[in-house]
């Protein structure tokens, strides 16, 4: 039986200290209802994340937004025990205020895009940031304010890399003037890749791309469906199914799969070992079209 671990799905090189594990997890999933306050168990919250990294994950993707704080404060209590230490690479996010369950408002005013960062910084106990997203662009600030600001925490020492999320082909192109832009982070899966074009400008610049939300298949599984009759056929969930197609889409995409559930966890780490033929994927890529 193949090994159960993150780097049998390859791997993606940031720079020269961070080659991660292409297979990452999201800690949106370890908060309260609507993303919104403590999660249930906080113990076991952070024995998620420790079980991630006995199964190969070395990159993690989390936002001050998701709680607010509170997944922040369980993936620094998760890795606290890890034997890698410091070779895991946080991927963060700021830029969007919480008022309450399920509500997300944009805020990018400058001065809060850099008290977020130093306030992550505590929470995470890392003394700089390897990754920070501007989770939304506001319209209320240009984008060169507010990507400037980052690229001066970049100039700072207090970010290596800088992404944005939720992003068109031109607003990439426009923060670009501003900033080298390292990753993007859009709303992408088998079910809704209406982002292709987005995809592969990432890959063109050689920038990683995080698909949020890259398990959404509920409209896809069933008894008839294409994914479940190809998930039969490999004998795997539904899930590895979703997973194995983004990381043959581009060697630039980083699927970060989020759950609270460590057996949920292992079996999207299994997807690692899954290869689909040509064929597969073709079928596959037709599902949302």
């Amino acid at each position: 039986m193949t090994e159960l671990n993150a780097a049998n799905a390859g791997t993606y090189k940031f720079d020269d200290q961070f080659i991660v594990n292409r297979l990452g997890y999201g800690t949106m999933q370890l908060t309260g209802k609507g993303t919104w306050g403590p999660y249930s168990d906080p113990a076991h919250a952070a024995d998620v994340v420790t079980r991630a990294t006995e199964l190969g994950i070395n990159f993690f993707d989390t936002a001050d937004s998701y709680g607010p704080w509170f997944a922040d404060r369980y993936l620094a209590d998760g890795l606290k025990g890890a034997a890698n230490r410091d070779k895991i690479f946080i991927s963060d996010k700021v830029g969007q205020t919480r008022q309450g369950p399920g509500i997300w408002t944009p805020h990018g005013e400058p001065n809060y895009l850099r008290q977020q960062v130093e306030v992550s910084m505590m929470t995470l106990g890392i003394d700089h940031e390897d990754l920070v997203f501007l989770h939304r662009i506001d319209t209320h600030f240009p984008i060169a304010e507010q990507v400037g600001e980052l690229k001066k925490l970049q100039d700072e020492g207090k970010i290596k890399h800088i992404g944005l999320s939720q992003v068109t082909v031109d607003q990439i192109k426009e923060a670009q003037k501003y900033a080298q832009i390292d990753a993007v982070e859009n709303l992408y899966n088998v079910g809704n890749h209406k982002d292709d074009d987005v995809v592969d400008y990432a890959e063109s610049q050689n920038m990683a791309f995080l698909p949020w939300f890259p398990l959404d298949t509920g409209k896809l599984v069933g008894n008839d469906s294409p994914l479940s009759s190809i998930a039969k056929k490999y004998g795997v969930s539904e899930a590895q199914i979703a997973l194995a197609w983004l990381l043959k889409r581009s060697p630039n995409i980083l699927p970060i799969p989020g759950t609270s559930s460590i057996e949920h966890l292992e079996d999207n780490v299994a997807a690692a070992n899954v290869t689909l033929s040509d064929a597969d994927f073709e079928q596959l890529s037709n599902l949302a079209k």
